[in-house]
């Protein structure tokens, strides 16, 4: 094995030279992960040319798309919906990321302040994080009573099938990490200076109350997994694969034009993408 040079990248003629001098001079392992980056890259590109084509055809139509990231913190919720929006046009694509409620919004009926950031006619918005705050998070921090939340799980499922009574198309993604990962991802981000910001008590306790946390989603899932506003998992402990396979997904729900005309499989991986179900195996 040695290093790259100048005369290599002089001597290459196209991609199959290319691959043939990285495999000749780096170690296994280093050429495995290059290739499987560039694959990422190519794919990520096409699935994201596929998402301007599916905007195009929902502004056309008047559609509205409300796309909702749960999980645990660490999942990759961000990462998926910025690679989701990279290359959509922002005049009718929004991201809904809402901080605490204000004095004002803990007194007004849970729902009002997420209505107001619900697609209009022709718009796709991506919810990092939703109105199931409350049933998980908020529950298992403290920060909701438990008439609060017996009342908002009553309500969830009513409120849902009134948006899709209403036109609004709801697709739920809930974000699976393991328990390992997510603490590899929090040590990853305190010893990233540009990650710090994103590392917060809030996800410290996540670690400490992980089986809390788990009976929590279990009962969200329960209670809220309906046939008009199903539940849609995503195994993340590949952030990567993650990400491309929640494309696929939302990709495959739509008959919009010119599908498929990225020379790429819509259809995700069914080892990766699963519809909820109580009987399903799940890492988190």
């Amino acid at each position: 094995m040695g290093s790259l040079t100048t005369k290599d990248f002089e001597a290459l003629s196209d991609a199959a030279s290319f691959k043939s001098i990285l495999k000749s001079k780096l170690e296994p392992k280093k050429h495995g992960a290059i290739l499987e980056g560039v694959h990422y890259e190519t794919e990520l590109l096409k699935l994201q040319a596929e998402l301007v084509d599916l905007q195009q055809w929902v502004a056309k139509h008047k559609k509205r798309v409300c796309v909702v990231f749960e999980g645990r913190d660490a999942a990759g919720k961000g990462g998926a919906i910025r690679r989701f929006t990279e290359h959509l046009n922002p005049r009718s694509m929004r991201v809904v990321a809402l901080t605490k409620p204000t004095e004002v919004e803990r007194g007004q009926w849970y729902f009002r302040r997420y209505i107001k950031e619900l697609p209009e006619p022709g718009e796709l918005v991506f919810f990092d994080r939703s109105w199931y705050n409350r049933a998980v998070v908020e529950p298992v921090m403290g920060f909701c009573n438990d008439e609060q939340y017996k009342k908002y799980m009553v309500q969830v499922p009513e409120f849902e099938h009134m948006l899709s009574e209403d036109g609004v198309i709801i697709i739920k993604f809930w974000f699976s990490i393991s328990k390992d990962e997510q603490l590899k991802r929090f040590n990853s981000r305190l010893a990233n200076p540009l990650k710090q910001w994103k590392f917060s008590p809030v996800d410290k306790e996540g670690q400490k109350r992980w089986d809390l946390y788990t009976s929590y989603k279990e009962q969200m899932f329960s209670k809220t997994h309906t046939s008009f506003s199903p539940w849609i998992i995503i195994k993340t402990n590949n952030k990567k694969e993650a990400r491309l396979e929640s494309i696929r997904y939302v990709l495959s729900k739509f008959e919009y034009d010119r599908k498929g005309q990225s020379n790429t499989t819509i259809l995700p991986d069914p080892n990766v993408v699963q519809r909820y179900h109580r009987m399903i195996n799940q890492i988190d």
